[in-house]
């Protein structure tokens, strides 16, 4: 399975239900994927071919989901990055993945256009509102690619499910970023194991409020897709008050937090455990939770079961923790999630019981296929 048939499939079978809601847009099902054709068909036609890298340097929003899987439909591999990144580093990024192309947003255009002045690799720019001309080189309005009926749908592409995916950068604390190489296979066994262990289904509603350029709110979108979930996107938690009203508002089933955000949830002071009786559940990643916020987490959300959860980007999850067993060991990683496996072992490689240091060891087919040409790092 590649993973654009997540919407396909989605579309398919729930063509009218609500997949993405963002301010006052709300889209179906069906028309996220007759955008994404469109879009795709765009691409296609302006020479971006199979295997080519596409970066998506966008806000959390209904158009960076419709380009992701239009780059997909097109057989092209996504590189989502960080909207507030320099442009020094986004020239490296372009630089080092040969990027053929780039969706951005007018207000991030400047930002794009510089880094392309380093990146000679580039040549369509897709530019997604405002009446601003785009960047130099090849350009294209991403408005006028989703409401034009000029090209035909894309067909299936041609690859299978080893073609890389995605390329997600790593953030370059110990040198310069390194691109994560995820291919379909990767991204749908990961996608379909957390999505087990979370029992996500059709009718969840999920925040979609961490950047979708890093892979936990990356993952937001993809599994949604792949349940045929609501997506309720926002751009930051910047505005708790606002983001916890839109909750209520849309009934919200499903949670993503990291520590920093529930501890932000935490000191506001109109929080009751009735404010929120659909929400099903928690997900916390990032770092551990101290037990002091997780039992007023568990207070204030009575009806949600909370997940604590380990992850790398190389393999997206590496384990999580039962909600059943967060008040016994709250700071444990858990075990490791459906379909994989976790083992820890010495310096000489041998596995180790309880209670020994070691190296953690990950095995599944989630596990990315290697550092983007970077074969020493791989190794």
């Amino acid at each position: 399975m590649r993973v654009e048939q997540f919407l396909r499939e989605s579309a398919a079978r729930s063509a009218r239900k609500t997949a993405l809601i963002a301010g006052k847009q709300r889209l179906t099902f069906a028309d996220v994927d007759r955008m994404s054709d469109r879009l795709a068909a765009a691409l296609l036609s302006r020479g971006i071919a199979r295997g080519d890298r596409v970066v998506v340097f966008m806000e959390n929003s209904w158009e960076a989901v419709v380009a992701i899987f239009a780059i997909l439909k097109a057989g092209a591999v996504f590189s989502p990055v960080n909207p507030s990144v320099k442009a020094e580093k986004l020239a490296f990024i372009l630089d080092n993945c040969r990027a053929a192309g780039i969706v951005t947003q007018a207000r991030l255009a400047g930002t794009a256009a510089s880094a392309m002045m380093e990146a000679a690799s580039v040549r369509l720019v897709v530019l997604a509102g405002g009446d601003e001309a785009p960047p130099a080189r090849g350009c294209l309005r991403f408005e006028d690619a989703i409401t034009s009926t000029r090209l035909m749908p894309p067909p299936a592409p041609a690859g299978i499910d080893l073609d890389l995916a995605m390329l997600v950068y790593t953030s370059g604390s110990t040198g310069f970023p390194k691109g994560v190489m995820m291919t379909h296979q990767n991204v749908v066994a990961a996608a379909g194991s957390i999505t087990t262990y979370l029992e996500n289904r059709e009718d969840d509603v999920i925040l979609g409020v961490l950047p979708i350029s890093f892979d936990y709110g990356l993952y937001q979108v993809l599994m949604a897709m792949k349940v045929g979930a609501t997506l309720v996107i926002e751009k930051s938690f910047a505005f708790p008050q606002a983001i916890l009203n839109r909750m209520t508002e849309e009934k919200v089933t499903g949670l993503p937090l990291v520590p920093t955000m529930a501890a932000m949830l935490l000191q506001m002071g109109d929080l009751t455990p009735d404010r929120f009786p659909h929400l099903r559940y928690i997900t916390n990643t990032a770092a551990a939770l101290p037990p002091a916020h997780i039992a007023r987490l568990q207070e204030l959300f009575p009806s949600a079961r909370l997940y604590s959860m380990y992850g790398l980007t190389e393999c997206k999850r590496c384990t999580y923790l039962p909600p059943e067993e967060m008040p016994r060991r709250p700071a444990s990683v858990g075990i490791a999630i459906p379909g994989t496996e976790a083992y820890v072992v010495d310096e000489a490689g041998n596995r180790v019981g309880p209670g020994v240091v070691g190296e953690l060891v990950i095995r599944g087919p989630h596990v990315m296929k290697g550092y983007w040409e970077n074969p020493e790092a791989t190794d």
